[in-house]
């Protein structure tokens, strides 16, 4: 198998990592694995083979790089597809816990909270954040700035937009027909949050549904239909209610 165990580690004669790197205990960092300078390994830390860490990224405990897609018997949607290693950006906190998967892409300066999971084929905008206990389906592209709270669910093929704040627990859907019938793998469809739109805590949005640019979706709402940009949705299901006030535009504020 080759490698060095020093400090009860391992790691692989073939992955690149930087002299600085801090390694903790237990830490098993795999073949083609490439780390930048300055970054901070935990103990106990798998990075899977190929993974790309850039440069002042803290991986803390327990967490997991590179997993490769789980599979059931019976599953409707999950490939037997290998997905290529992941590619984590420059000043990267990744948090106890946490698991990304092969096949994300992660701009700068991202932060993924303790137990969260990001899946495959998902891309994430520089400078977001995603929760504690959050879980990012496969297929999804979250955008810069974003604000992901905990245990926020965003069901697979979703598309966030820059600037999205999406409070705690709040619950997306991809599938009308509730797990029967072939009919539909027509129609699975994730939601879509344009530049700045608002989810309020323990809110639903069913499949395709489309939230618009700087709308407000107001805590406990269920949306069964698209909602406008700049007006505040409410109840359930969510209808608009009043015009978002211009002093929270997102063109209005000072950042």
């Amino acid at each position: 198998m080759g490698g060095s165990l020093v400090s009860d580690r391992w790691v692989h004669p073939k992955a690149r990592v930087a002299d600085d790197v801090e390694i903790g205990f237990g830490t098993v960092i795999e073949a083609d694995v490439v780390i930048g300078s300055g970054c901070r390994i935990g103990h106990h830390v798998v990075i899977h083979r190929g993974s790309r860490i850039g440069a002042h990224v803290r991986i803390d405990d327990h967490a997991s790089i590179g997993k490769q897609p789980m599979r059931a018997a019976n599953s409707a949607v999950t490939k037997d597809k290998i997905q290529p290693p992941p590619q984590i950006g420059d000043l990267c906190i990744i948090g106890t816990g946490t698991v990304i998967y092969a096949g994300v892409e992660m701009a700068d300066a991202v932060l993924v909270a303790d137990y969260a999971t990001v899946r495959e084929q998902v891309n994430v905008g520089e400078r977001t954040i995603i929760g504690r206990g959050a879980a990012i389906e496969n297929q999804c592209t979250l955008g810069a700035y974003c604000k992901i709270e905990t245990n926020v669910y965003i069901t697979a093929y979703s598309t966030l937009g820059d600037r999205v704040f999406v409070a705690p627990c709040v619950a997306t859907s991809n599938d009308n027909f509730v797990g029967r019938t072939k009919e539909r793998f027509k129609y699975f469809k994730g939601v879509t949050v344009e530049k700045g739109g608002r989810i309020g805590t323990n809110a639903t949005i069913l499949p395709g549904k489309v939230i618009g640019a700087d709308a407000l979706i107001a805590a406990g709402s269920v949306v069964t239909d698209d909602a406008p940009a700049r007006q505040i949705s409410l109840g359930s299901p969510a209808k608009p209610f009043r015009p978002v006030p211009e002093n929270q535009w997102l063109e209005n504020q000072d950042w």
